[in-house]
């Protein structure tokens, strides 16, 4: 059960929270800079990527699309090579179609409301409180996995916090705390003492500002909360992709649909072994499913291993060539089909397993031109 929450006064919390954060928070280039655009940009990349990995690609970014307006007046292609590498590319396609909604229908200002923010493609609660209470000082408590687990251990919760019963009561405590006169440095606070301190292992209790009256630190509990129901098994996929290259040495690439997870982004035709299968008869079946045509695997190139939210999978990928007498291959799975070269591989945004297929496919035509 949540206990004792009514008997903390939110100054109790908030007061040497704040103090702590204006004495120890971290630089980041999104923060204290009263720019919507690009702590709107930023919150979208730390989603799902820690602020370390972020950053760099948030410079990236901010050098292809300075402005909203040249975010939304952008092609898809060219936000998503800018993109490439960070993964969940759909914040990306997101973040696209929203700029040209704040373009279209705010003139190119971003809303300031949190209903507003809230309306856009890809905002969810925590963004739209997030970007209201940062760039705009409305009162939204926000809550992420650092805002769950500084509470959860703060106030002793010994519920599943993946329940939304638990969310939504972690949700009305970080709604009670918020400090309403610096409510985005708050939920910074908050946000930047669980990244930093209260961390999901080894929490250094010791520095932390709340820890007096925190039930975990003085019950000993900081391992065991927050508590989560154990995770079903992750499942691993075979997968297998042909990359057919023509007697020009051209690659040949296709690119996926929008609606489909990594649309978007361009890859080597290909899919998953089928119970009973061989990995070369997975391909060549797959290849005929997708292009329509006959293809003769030939050297095994690569193999890579990749981890999804969700599953995991080990992609073996083939040099093929397409048999003589065959069709011109289709684009029956993908939007459509392009042969490259490959000094333009690095001209089209690839998955992050792809990309490393790509990788070991340039240095095997250069050692071929070689010998």
């Amino acid at each position: 059960m949540i206990s004792s929450q009514e008997q903390i006064h939110p100054n109790h919390f908030a007061e040497p929270l704040l103090s702590w954060y204006d004495a120890s928070k971290r630089e980041m280039p999104w923060r204290d800079c009263g720019d919507p655009y690009r702590i709107w940009v930023s919150e979208i990349m730390l989603q799902q990527t820690r602020v370390d990995q972020a950053t760099p690609y948030f410079h990236r970014f901010l050098g292809h699309f300075p402005t909203l307006e040249a975010l939304a007046t952008a092609n898809r292609h060219e936000v998503l090579m800018a993109w490439e590498g960070l993964g969940y590319y759909s914040r990306a396609r997101n973040l696209h179609d929203a700029a040209k909604t704040v373009l279209s229908k705010h003139g190119g200002v971003f809303p300031q409301t949190y209903h507003e923010i809230r309306a856009l493609k890809g905002i969810g609660p925590y963004t739209a409180a997030a970007v209201a209470s940062i760039a705009f000082g409305l009162p939204h408590a926000v809550m992420d996995g650092n805002v769950i687990r500084v509470l959860s251990r703060y106030f002793g919760i010994q519920e599943d916090v993946s329940l939304p019963a638990t969310k939504a009561q972690i949700q009305q405590l970080a709604d009670g705390l918020l400090d309403t006169a610096r409510p985005g440095d708050f939920n910074q606070a908050v946000m930047e003492l669980g990244a930093t301190v209260c961390t999901p292992k080894s929490p250094l209790c010791a520095g932390c500002p709340l820890s007096t009256g925190c039930v975990a630190y003085k019950t000993g509990k900081t391992a065991e909360l927050p508590f989560k129901a154990p995770k079903k098994k992750i499942p691993h996929h075979q997968i297998v992709v042909g990359i057919c290259v023509d007697d020009e040495d051209r690659i040949l690439i296709a690119l996926r649909p929008e609606d489909k997870m990594l649309g978007g982004l361009w890859e080597f035709p290909g899919g998953k072994v089928e119970a009973g299968e061989s990995r070369k008869e997975a391909l060549i079946r797959e290849l005929k499913e997708e292009l329509g045509v006959e293809v003769m695997p030939g050297l095994r190139l690569c193999e890579v291993k990749h981890a999804y939210t969700h599953f995991k999978i080990t992609l073996n990928a083939w040099i093929c060539r397409i048999k003589t007498g065959e069709p011109e291959p289709r684009p029956k799975a993908s939007k459509k089909l392009r042969w490259i070269t490959s000094s333009e591989l690095t001209e089209y945004p690839f998955p992050k397993a792809n990309r490393k297929v790509t990788e070991a496919l340039q240095t095997w035509l250069e050692n071929r031109r070689k010998a």
